[in-house]
């Protein structure tokens, strides 16, 4: 007779017992993943607007890694060119509301660019009823318009000359996005104030076509009117549209 394999039995031993704890390791963490998902379907099925959070972080998640953007709906909100305008302080809302009024544009866009007016004023270190106020002549606040002679958006700025001040924001198309419009439009109209040795009003007529402007057509004028006017509506003044 053969003697018995006593190091075979004691393998058989060793892989009957790692076999058995593999399976109770793995039926218990199976539960463990099982009630996690019961648990958390239950939380999301009392706070719904948990889910609705859930749902938007890993949208987000998989647009930043461009995961099925075939059918993904973008969220333009991060980008979009508006604000609640009950949202800026007093006076700001004050001037955005009379501007939405006056130019019959809608109130959201305009209180963007009113906020953007103060914060590129503090930049610049000119007058934000100043900037609104060129807009204003420049473009009645339609973003879209473009002159004859190629000035476009809404403080008409001459795309094809200052065309390396928007490869910053993109390149040439960027031109009639409003806040961009914007910032170029405020840094070519210091450029010019700086240029005419600090006068704003020297400024603006260069801003209005360079050195070639000898009579500018009332432009300044319009453009000052315009500004004394926003002063009053920020200082609680019913100004009448007209």
């Amino acid at each position: 007779m053969s003697k018995p394999c006593t190091w075979c039995n004691t393998l058989r031993t060793v892989l009957s017992d790692t076999a058995q704890g593999l399976f109770l390791v793995t039926h218990s963490g199976l539960a463990m993943v099982g009630l996690g998902v019961a648990a958390f379907v239950l939380a999301l099925w009392v706070k719904p607007d948990w889910l609705h959070a859930s749902e938007e972080r890993l949208f987000d998640w998989l647009r930043e890694r461009q995961v099925l953007v075939s059918w993904l709906p973008e969220n333009a909100a991060e980008r979009a060119t508006a604000l609640n305008v009950q949202d800026l302080p007093p006076r700001q809302a004050a001037v955005a509301t009379w501007l939405a009024r006056k130019y019959r544009v809608a109130p959201e866009p305009v209180a963007a660019l009113v906020a953007e007016a103060y914060v590129l004023a503090k930049k610049y270190k000119l007058e934000p009823h100043l900037i609104l106020g060129v807009m204003a002549i420049e473009s009645n606040f339609h973003p879209y318009i473009q002159s004859q002679a190629g000035a476009q958006g809404l403080m008409q700025v001459m795309t094809g000359i200052h065309a390396k001040r928007y490869e910053a924001y993109g390149g040439n198309l960027t031109a009639f996005d409003p806040i961009t419009n914007m910032r170029v439009g405020v840094a070519v109209l210091w450029d010019a104030i700086k240029l005419k040795g600090g006068s704003v009003d020297d400024g603006l007529k260069f801003y209005l076509g360079g050195d070639a402007v000898f009579e500018d057509g009332g432009y300044v004028a319009k453009v000052r009117a315009e500004q004394a006017r926003l002063d009053q509506v920020a200082a609680g003044v019913n100004v009448p549209l007209q």
